[in-house]
């Protein structure tokens, strides 16, 4: 999971993100020829590794999709039950190194792409196998997009995800709650973004770890080495497989992961690239509804008219497009639609409020806690049109709490 980091998302900054994503024509992106829709949303090709000076893998790990976890509380930062579940964590990672390394890897590198909140990586350090190597900056990055452009690896492991939104998993959703993202029209996972980023310079995931709904979504990447840990009946139950049982599946699938690695494929996104955001709750886009310059519906490409002196000439823009809870835009490659739909993220879960007010609402001291917003509301308007107001900068307006060293920009 995601940013999902207690942040406020205000109105109107959702609707200034609208603005700037729904200003670009097509032709000014892809020249006079109008876009057409890409009949796949990606391509699968043939990778080849050199690997004459080793085999270098990246494990990019979650927290949701752990050996012998059933409590949703286990990934939780700040609950009794996180504790275990790093321990959880750790033990599926080391399996996996151990794995990596029977396998042939000669280096292991390990970057968080869970997002608890913690300060710290969810991965503790004190209980990782010695021979892997933690990501850790001097300046933010993001686990998912940023690492392409500066690490250079043979093959990527993804350990202890999940299922996309809507699949009925254990903790199922797309980037963080509400969320579910769409790349030309596919409904896709994380574990499919990361291949999508990593497809960009032609690098593979080769194993993955989840629960048994997951497998089912990952039917798009049938070369992986998938190790089903657990059962999910609902999002906020699981069956586990016996923990040392699903630990040395964890370890074999590793394994055979590298020794296939000539095997693998993978993921070009396919350009020019719809990348669209549905919300679920408890996310909306609702408020979209009747802003200026969205088209209804998502037809990939709309034409219009223009008047050129005596002649008349069609021209024709990928417009933003906003229909049931889902925007929709056109990006030239794989990275400027994931910007967008973090942006769009961030004013989906707008829709976070609403249950915020419902909870204040229905505490015994909830009238005072409005009353006390609406005085604060008041109080920071005067603030800035007296000129008392300084706005923060914005690390400061996101705080300490935020992790910034291992997978967050």
């Amino acid at each position: 999971m995601r940013r999902k980091e207690s942040a406020a998302v205000f109105s109107l900054l959702a609707v200034s993100c609208v603005a700037v994503l729904s200003c670009t024509p097509a032709a000014d992106q892809f020249g006079e020829s109008a876009p057409e829709r890409p009949s796949e949303p990606w391509a699968l090709e043939d990778v080849m590794p050199n690997t004459d000076d080793g085999i270098r893998v990246l494990i990019i790990h979650d927290m949701e999709g752990l050996s012998g976890q059933d409590d949703p509380r286990s990934y939780r930062f700040g609950t009794e039950q996180y504790s275990s579940g790093q321990e959880m964590l750790a033990a599926d990672v080391n399996a996996v190194v151990d794995g990596l390394f029977a396998g042939g890897a000669t280096e292991v590198i390990i970057a968080d792409g869970h997002g608890s909140g913690n300060s710290d990586p969810d991965l503790r350090t004190d209980l990782l196998d010695e021979r892997a190597t933690q990501i850790i900056r001097d300046e933010p990055f993001d686990t998912y997009f940023d690492l392409p452009e500066s690490e250079e690896v043979d093959a990527v492991a993804v350990v202890g995800m999940h299922s996309k939104t809507g699949s009925g998993g254990f903790a199922a959703h797309t980037f963080t709650l509400g969320i579910d993202l769409l790349i030309n029209g596919q409904a896709i996972t994380e574990t499919e973004l990361v291949a999508l980023s990593w497809g960009r310079v032609g690098v593979p995931v080769i194993f993955v770890s989840g629960d048994d709904k997951l497998h089912g979504d990952l039917a798009t990447m049938p070369w992986i080495e998938y190790v089903t840990v657990k059962d999910a009946p609902s999002a906020d139950t699981a069956i586990p497989r016996p923990v040392e049982e699903a630990r040395a599946d964890l370890r074999e699938g590793a394994r055979r992961a590298v020794e296939r690695l000539a095997d693998a494929k993978s993921l070009r996104v396919s350009i020019p690239v719809r990348a669209s955001l549905h919300a679920v709750p408890p996310a909306n886009l609702r408020f979209l509804e009747g802003i200026p310059g969205l088209e209804p519906g998502d037809d990939f490409v709309r034409c219009r008219q223009n008047r050129d002196g005596e002649s008349m000439s069609m021209r024709c823009l990928a417009a933003p497009a906003y229909a049931d809870d889902t925007y929709s835009f056109t990006a030239m490659d794989m990275r400027e639609a994931y910007d967008g739909l973090v942006t769009v993220v961030g004013m989906a879960r707008v829709g976070y409020r609403s249950l915020l007010q419902e909870v204040v609402a229905g505490r015994p001291d909830g009238g005072e806690i409005l009353s006390a917003f609406s005085d604060a509301l008041w109080q920071r308007w005067h603030d800035q049109e007296s000129g008392r107001y300084e706005r923060p900068g914005a690390d400061e307006a996101i705080g300490e709490m935020i992790r910034r060293f291992h997978g967050y920009r």
